[in-house]
């Protein structure tokens, strides 16, 4: 077995359909491609003169939705990202044997309501697996739970339909404690019920919140934690309990369905990005790999006219003139811009930015030499590493290309992974083995013909408690200096925590702030996530008007 494989440093889902190969996929895709391309006109290239400019940094779901609708609305746009191929595969980015890997699995939820909307839009053909039962695993092995594909069952008012169709499926663990969940279920209609109540949410721990309601450590360990790892990243005892609220409301207890998850059946890179980059192009887009924003220019008025970038491979500098900015990048790199740049440290909103925190993660990939199949093609463990999330998926199931291999194709994940950074590959594949193999004992004595590790040191957003203060609105105190990201507040959208739909959202909005202020265009048209049902909205009004009048009365809520 060799592995040699670097990081680089720096609606709807559709119905599963029959397997088509990469080729044919991508066959298929130009055809769509040409086809938007005859509608909405050609690619420019080079500048465009009397177009206003605007530079988005960053080129992930929040800089590819800024940088869509700014081209789309006519915008001379161009989007910088230091990967020398955003939003796509590198050359490092696969295994000795040629096989490609990607920077972790990526779920697609009911509520994305505006992510399939946009895949619609673009015309790809079926990119998504049908919405796909999943299994929690406890360290022993055994089968804790299910997650029932709930949009295929008869729907019930939330939240009693999610604990009805999943009465019998808890198999390890009893419904005396599962009841004891319950009770903190009053949190989600609370939540910024009174003035500054979410702030003295954000101020405690998950886990805090969990033992001020007595939940039990069984369902604890068993359920609410192993999901919160996966879901945040972290362990409750590090997380906001406002955001955990958060998160929980809109991936799980809001509507019966919001638990349900379909799955990119290849490469996100490949099979979303490509083709959105291409639109983004023939609208008029311009997408820079390779770019390192190493410095920022203000007028006397204190506006952004341009920013510096340097070429990653050679050091070279290049300015870029903006009559706007978004910067879409992740905490860890919007730290190391503010800590170059004198401009932005200077101010309040830049230095906060400085107390935040990210989570360390790890993407695995393994080729085993035979046909296994797995009880279900998602899988989440539970207590497998400490303080660290855990899944694996079986892409022989859920991804085309893999549908007709002779062996069997794992992914799997870490997530709050700083004990395992340091491991070598082999050893973490060794514990990807051991782990899977304790769910499915086949695994136990196939062979890895080939793997690949990808580590990747403060990744993603930690939302720890307290945070909420310190992280950014969307605008700046810059007039013309937008911000966009799942890490931002103040998002006035359902969608919540590390989501693809909320980076996506953000993006759009940051778009809309631009068009607001340049005064060309139109706004991108957002799509909400779906109401709150009649007794949840009934509920919450009536739980906030109570609150108001002991508020105003002096009298403060006894849960908090």
């Amino acid at each position: 077995m060799k592995m040699q494989l670097q990081a680089p440093a720096s609606g709807q889902a559709a119905s599963l359909c029959p397997s088509r190969s990469p080729q044919r996929r991508r066959h298929i895709r130009r055809l769509h491609l040409a086809a938007a391309a005859g509608a909405n006109g050609t690619a420019s290239s080079g500048s465009q003169p009397g177009k206003n400019k605007v530079l988005v940094v960053g080129g992930g779901w929040a800089g590819f939705g800024a940088t869509k609708h700014l081209a789309e609305q006519g915008y001379d746009v161009t989007l910088l990202d230091a990967s020398p191929n955003p939003g796509g595969l590198s050359a490092g980015w696969r295994t000795p044997q040629g096989r490609a890997v990607e920077a972790g699995v990526k779920g697609f939820w009911y509520q994305y309501a505006n992510i399939f909307a946009m895949v619609r839009e673009l015309g790809i053909p079926h990119p998504f697996t049908d919405f796909e039962t999943s299994g929690f695993w406890g360290s022993d092995g055994r089968l804790i739970t299910q997650a029932p594909v709930f949009s295929k069952l008869p729907r019930l008012p939330a939240v009693a339909g999610q604990f009805y169709h999943t009465w019998g499926l808890f198999d390890s663990l009893p419904l005396a404690d599962r009841a004891t969940i319950i009770p903190w279920l009053y949190t989600a209609i609370d939540l910024g019920s009174t003035p500054g109540s979410y702030e003295r949410y954000d101020s405690m721990t998950a886990l805090e919140l969990f033992r001020r309601y007595n939940i039990t450590q069984a369902a604890y360990e068993n359920f609410l934690k192993p999901t919160l790892l996966v879901g945040l990243f972290a362990p409750p005892e590090q997380l906001s309990a406002a955001v955990a609220i958060e998160t929980l409301y809109f991936y799980a207890l809001a509507h019966q369905s919001d638990f349900d998850v379909c799955w990119c059946k290849g490469s996100v890179s490949e099979l979303i990005f490509e083709p959105l980059i291409e639109r983004i192009k023939q609208s008029g887009g311009k997408i820079r790999g390779g770019r390192l924003v190493s410095g920022i220019k203000t007028d006397a008025g204190g506006a952004v006219t341009a920013l510096v970038s340097r070429d990653a491979a050679t050091g070279a500098e290049e300015r870029h003139e903006a009559d706007a900015v978004v910067f879409a990048i992740s905490i860890s790199g919007m730290q190391r811009l503010v800590q170059a740049n004198r401009v932005l440290a200077e101010r309040r909103e830049f230095q906060d930015m400085m107390e935040l925190k990210s989570i360390d993660c790890i993407a695995t990939r393994l080729w085993f030499d035979r046909k296994i199949d797995t009880r279900f093609p998602v899988n989440v463990l539970a207590g497998y590493e400490q303080d660290c999330g855990a899944t694996y998926f079986n892409l022989s199931y859920l991804q085309d290309e893999y549908k007709d291999e002779p062996g069997t194709v794992i992914a799997a994940d870490f997530y709050g992974a700083s004990r395992l950074l340091p491991l070598s590959d082999e050893d973490i594949v060794k514990k990807v083995q051991s782990n899977i193999a304790r769910c499915e004992p086949a695994f136990r004595d196939a062979k890895v013909e080939d793997a690949a590790v990808l580590r990747f040191p403060r990744a993603v957003t930690h939302f720890s408690p307290g945070s909420a203060k310190y992280r950014p609105t969307q605008a700046t105190s810059f007039d013309n200096l937008f911000m966009a990201g799942d890490w931002v507040k103040g998002l006035d959208h359902g969608a919540n925590g590390l989501s693809q739909e909320r980076a996506w959202v953000s993006g759009l909005a940051a778009a809309n702030l631009v068009v607001q202020r340049l005064g060309q265009g139109q706004p991108a048209d957002i799509l909400p996530v779906e109401p709150d049902e009649p007794h949840i909205a009934a509920v919450r009004e009536a739980n906030k008007a109570v609150k108001a009048a002991l508020y105003n009365l002096g009298v403060r809520s006894p849960f908090l």
